[in-house]
């Protein structure tokens, strides 16, 4: 079964075309590296359309869906709003790490309210708009995606490595 990835850029100004987004295209080729089905980044203003766009992904049943940008503290910044709602689980500790690397390089990435978690089949992470938040991002992803996704898939159920089945 070929895995599938939706990549969402939160940009109000890229959407209107004032501004050129860089992180979608870097996800998107992050994700066809590691052969994923992924079209181009879906580019959409902050707030309701982040929602829109996510609802979209979760309905088609895609395996993850990556946002970047809208997780700041300004008034525009959205993205976590739009996906809380559609969470079934969240991945605190996901949040964290995200959080914590991103803090190694620079401070402020502690002011990232980006969630994970997920919504029915999906698997969803909100990246901040940055390019140095994405490359730390997709790093903490390319240690945990396939776990995660193999779990979501199977219904929760993993080998601990000794050949005991454990629900986690």
């Amino acid at each position: 079964m070929t895995r599938t990835a939706l990549v969402v850029v939160a940009s109000t100004r890229s959407a209107l075309g004032t501004a050129d987004d860089f992180t979608g295209p870097v996800i998107a080729r992050w994700f066809e590296e590691r052969g994923f089905t992924v079209d181009e980044p879906v580019v959409v203003a902050d707030g309701e359309p982040v929602g829109q766009a996510l609802i979209a992904g979760i309905a088609q049943r895609v395996s993850v869906i990556v946002t970047t940008g809208g997780t700041g503290v300004s008034p525009t910044d959205a993205t976590p709003e739009m996906t809380a709602p559609l969470l079934d689980k969240r991945l605190l500790g996901i949040e964290e790490e995200l959080r914590r690397r991103g803090s190694v390089h620079v401070v402020t990435a502690l002011l990232s309210r980006g969630l994970v978690g997920v919504s029915g089949h999906t698997l969803v992470v909100n990246l901040p708009g940055s390019p140095g938040g994405v490359r730390d991002g997709l790093a903490l992803l390319d240690e945990l995606l396939d776990h995660v996704l193999t779990q979501i898939e199977s219904g929760g159920g993993h080998d601990d490595g000794a050949g005991r089945h454990h629900h986690g």
